[in-house]
C-alpha cells in the first residue's frame, strides 16, 4: 500500500535560452510507489531529474521531497535521497573502499555505518573481491554498481533513478529491479525514469508519460492501456505521443 505523498512536483517549467524543456509538470508520488518516468529522447526526462536532486533550478514552480522545498532546504532533500544516473562520475584513481568511505563520511555515517553499508551492498553487487582494486581498471558496468551502492549507502527514503540499469549484466540488473520492489515493499519512494519499457512494466505501480516537456498521461499501467484501448504499453505511449503532437 502507498501512503503520504513523499515527491511533489507543482506546475515545474524550465526554460534554457529560448528553449522550454518543461512546461507545467504538476505530480505527486508516495511512499511505497514505484513510480515511472517516461518518455522519448528530449523529452525532459533528465531535466524533470536535475530539478529533483537539486542539481539544476526551475524556471518556475516549486519542488518538494519529504515535505521539504529542494530550493530553500536542499542539505535536508539530499541527505533523504539516493540518486543513480545513467553513468555516474567516478574517481577512478581510488578503489571502491576509498570511494565509498568518503561518501559515508560525507552523509556523516559513522565508521561503524559504513564498514557495515560496505559488507552488504558490495557482497550482493558481487564486489567484495574488488573492494581495494583502482576503479580506473572497472568497466561500465562495475562502475555503475559502485555508483548504486553510493546511493544506498546512507539507507535513503528517497531513490531517484536515471536509466540506473546501462551498463549492468543480467544478474545486476535482476537485483536491482528485486531492490526496487523490496524498498516499495518497505515504505520507501522509487522515482525511476528508464527507455526500458519491459521492466517499467514489471516493477512500477504508476507511471508518468512525458511528451516534449509536458506530461500527457498519468495512471497505471492498466488505465493508460485501457484508456487508449492499446494492447500493449508500447502502443499506449505512440499513442499518447501523437495524440499530442
Amino acid at each position: 500500500m502507498t501512503g503520504e505523498t513523499v515527491i511533489e512536483l507543482r506546475n515545474i517549467c524550465k526554460d534554457y535560452a529560448t528553449t522550454r524543456a518543461l512546461t507545467g509538470i504538476s505530480l505527486s508520488v508516495n511512499s511505497g510507489e514505484v513510480f515511472g518516468y517516461i518518455g522519448g529522447n528530449g523529452a525532459g526526462k533528465t531535466t524533470t531529474i536535475k530539478i529533483l536532486t537539486g542539481l539544476i533550478k526551475p524556471t518556475s514552480g516549486e519542488a518538494l521531497i519529504c515535505g521539504q522545498n529542494i530550493l530553500t532546504n536542499p542539505l535536508e532533500v539530499k541527505a533523504a535521497i539516493g540518486y543513480v544516473p545513467e553513468s555516474g562520475a567516478l574517481f577512478d584513481k581510488l578503489s571502491p573502499r576509498e570511494y565509498l568511505t568518503n561518501i559515508g563520511r560525507l552523509y556523516r555515517l559513522s565508521d561503524g555505518a559504513i564498514k557495515s553499508g560496505l559488507d552488504e551492498w558490495l557482497d550482493y553487487f558481487g564486489l567484495s573481491e574488488r573492494i581495494d582494486q583502482r576503479m580506473e581498471v572497472f568497466s561500465k558496468g562495475t562502475k555503475q554498481k559502485v555508483v548504486w551502492i553510493a546511493a544506498l549507502l546512507h539507507n535513503p527514503r528517497v531513490m531517484i533513478f536515471d536509466e540506473p540499469l546501462s551498463g549492468l549484466d543480467v544478474e545486476a540488473i535482476t537485483r536491482a529491479k528485486d531492490l526496487m520492489k523490496k524498498f516499495a515493499s518497505e515504505g520507501k519512494t522509487i522515482f525511476y525514469s528508464s527507455h526500458l519499457i519491459d521492466i517499467v512494466e514489471k516493477v512500477c505501480t504508476r507511471i508518468a508519460v512525458l511528451h516534449k516537456g509536458k506530461i500527457v498521461g498519468v495512471g497505471t499501467i492498466d488505465e493508460l492501456r485501457g484508456g487508449s484501448g492499446s494492447a500493449s504499453l508500447e502502443e499506449t505511449l505512440v499513442r499518447l505521443w501523437k495524440d499530442n503532437e
